[in-house]
């Protein structure tokens, strides 16, 4: 389980508050795929940031199994953020190092034996669907192959949650479809949680089960995708959705 209670995030600029996200609270169950949707300066990338714990919250509590992240510190904070896993917008591979070692970094960094590394990175390299690619550098990879990289890293430590940030945002329709089909093959593969967020309704159409839409920094709505999508019960969510359809 990972559950989000009243977390809120304020910045100072010019000397007037902003609340990029406010008393947000959810709970997402073992396994679920779970869209988190708005226009740009609803509160998403902040939001990405503090369940990530790159950023931490003015108030509230970030739960996985009933341990809160915020109250954690040291060796205690470092074990339980490997349970989480991230995918970056921007991919941000070495270009210097082999595909696998791009993979492997996050195990470099906790000592992992070169054997298990080598288990664990074809592992993973198989899940998304690039084991030829082992031993090639990013640069030869097109756009969706990088992202794939990039998800297989994420996935190499073996999370239990894998946070995504607009993982198609910078690729074509075509690709996307096959990241889309690529997320869907390691969740059943894995059963591990995903958490996307995302401005691409497509994404969490073919993707996701359920979705929370997001709007200054509030949750507005939040059920399953064929129920939201079918019939929106927040103004906000209705035009989120029509402008979507006129693309």
């Amino acid at each position: 389980m990972f559950k989000l209670e009243n977390l809120s995030k304020s910045f100072t600029q010019d000397k007037a508050t902003l609340a990029a996200v406010s008393n947000v609270s959810a709970t997402i169950q073992k396994g679920e795929k779970v869209g988190i949707i708005g226009l740009s300066g609803a509160g998403k990338s902040t939001l990405l940031r503090l369940l990530s714990m790159q950023d931490k919250p003015d108030q509230g509590s970030i739960f996985i199994d009933e341990v809160d992240l915020l109250t954690l510190k040291g060796k205690d904070l470092h074990r339980m953020r490997k349970r989480l896993g991230f995918v970056f917008q921007g991919v941000h591979l070495l270009l210097q190092k082999k595909v696998k070692d791009n993979i492997a970094f996050p195990l470099t960094l906790d000592k992992v034996s070169n054997e298990d590394i080598n288990e664990k990175v074809k592992h993973v390299l198989n899940l998304v669907g690039l084991s030829e690619k082992i031993n090639t550098y990013p640069n030869t990879l097109s756009g969706g192959q990088k992202q794939r990289v990039g998800i297989a890293r994420a996935l190499v430590t073996q999370p239990e949650v894998l946070l995504c940030d607009e993982p198609t945002s910078a690729l074509d329709p075509l690709t996307t479809q096959s990241i889309i089909q690529c997320l869907n093959d390691v969740h059943k593969h894995t059963q591990v949680t995903l958490i996307i967020i995302t401005h691409d309704m497509h994404v969490v159409e073919k993707l996701c089960d359920r979705v929370i839409v997001m709007h200054e920094g509030t949750f507005i709505e939040d059920g399953l995708v064929s129920e939201v999508f079918k019939n929106p019960s927040h103004p906000h969510t209705r035009l989120i959705l029509s402008a979507s359809e006129g693309l």
